[in-house]
């Protein structure tokens, strides 16, 4: 397992994060999974073994159930090394203030976070998605207080754009606030929205860059091909719609570069579809998560494919994402003085 350190900080994550949306089974995510604390315990320590030190959730799993049965799991007692992650902004309640990220909220959800984990602290506390209505200086202030109060040890955010970002930056610079040091993002063979901006201010920005539902919802495991119908127990068949497809003859021709490349290759598509993540210079770590001990340990043999240059150029061709506005402008015009945060998305577009 290689190890790499989250953005500008000095903490060190493996290249695979174990996540854990298939614990707990309550609500919108029992069509995720529904494991419970023994068939969890036997997932953990699979990830554990191959050297994962990262667990990841969020407290609006299974409406908590999820951070229950990792406080279950670990027993109060974590082992030495192993990093504890979760997140905060979605509704935990029907109240006006079960929601959001405002000072009051997010302290007292992070509270509650560390009940249910059983743990003094939490390693990286996320906020789970963007809030317009609360100001940024408020959110911003209150996970710094999380931080000098001991109960948080760094801080990142999740589903945020551009300039929701670099505002929140800002603003830390400014007050002298902890800042962020990562962002968990979906970015996927299938779906590199991220490349407009998401990963170059990763890259100028020193952020870490944590990627969730790397197999898009198990659409790039290979399970799924075209014109067949979506196997029974995955996501989709169960109704699953993130991500949107906008283009599914894109979906399948990438879907079949992964398939082709994996045979040739003795490995699963979806060890070639992580094996590629992995290889991106802003990408951290990916998150990986299943319902069976096969699952994971078919995930976590990514770690140790390595892809060609010819491989990765076949897999950069069939996905490449289409030069939008402003950036087919800089490239026709600016590509004299491009930076390296530029080239994540410039690069299969400049010529040699």
């Amino acid at each position: 397992m290689e190890y790499r350190l989250l953005g500008r900080s000095g903490l060190k994550v493996s290249t695979v994060t174990m996540g854990t949306m298939t614990f707990g089974g309550v609500g919108w995510a029992k069509m995720v999974g529904d494991l419970g604390v023994q068939e969890a315990r036997r997932m953990v320590d699979i990830c554990l073994d191959a050297g994962v030190n990262l667990i990841d959730t969020a407290n609006v799993y299974s409406s908590g159930e999820s951070e229950n049965i990792i406080g279950e799991v670990l027993g109060g007692k974590r082992p030495d090394g192993v990093l504890l992650a979760t997140k905060a902004r979605f509704g935990m309640g029907d109240g006006p203030n079960d929601r959001g990220l405002s000072r009051y909220h997010l302290i007292r959800e992070c509270e509650a976070s560390l009940k249910r984990m059983k743990t003094d602290v939490i390693d990286l506390y996320q906020v789970h998605e963007w809030d317009g209505q609360t100001p940024l200086e408020e959110t911003m202030e209150a996970l710094d207080t999380l931080i000098r109060q001991g109960k948080v040890r760094y801080i990142g955010c999740s589903n945020y754009s551009g300039w929701h970002i670099m505002k929140a930056l800002g603003i830390a610079n400014e007050h002298k606030y902890q800042r962020f040091v990562s962002q968990q993002i979906h970015y996927t063979l299938e779906a590199r929205d991220a490349e407009y901006e998401l990963l170059p201010i990763s890259i100028d920005q020193g952020l870490g860059v944590l990627v969730w539902s790397p197999l898009a919802g198990g659409l790039l495991s290979g399970k799924h091909r075209r014109n067949a119908a979506a196997p029974e127990g995955t996501r989709q068949f169960a109704g699953w719609t993130e991500p949107p497809i906008r283009d599914e003859n894109r979906l399948w021709n990438i879907v079949e570069t992964l398939v082709a490349i994996g045979q040739e290759r003795g490995v699963s598509a979806a060890q070639v579809a992580l094996a590629w993540l992995i290889g991106r210079k802003a990408v951290t770590s990916v998150i990986i998560g299943g319902r069976t001990e096969a699952q994971f340990k078919d995930n976590l043999a990514a770690t140790d494919l390595k892809l060609s240059n010819e491989e990765r150029k076949r897999l950069d061709d069939v996905s490449v994402p289409p030069v939008i506005y402003p950036y087919w402008h800089q490239l026709n015009t600016a590509n004299d003085r491009l930076s390296e945060a530029d080239m994540e998305l410039f690069a299969p577009h400049v010529k040699k």
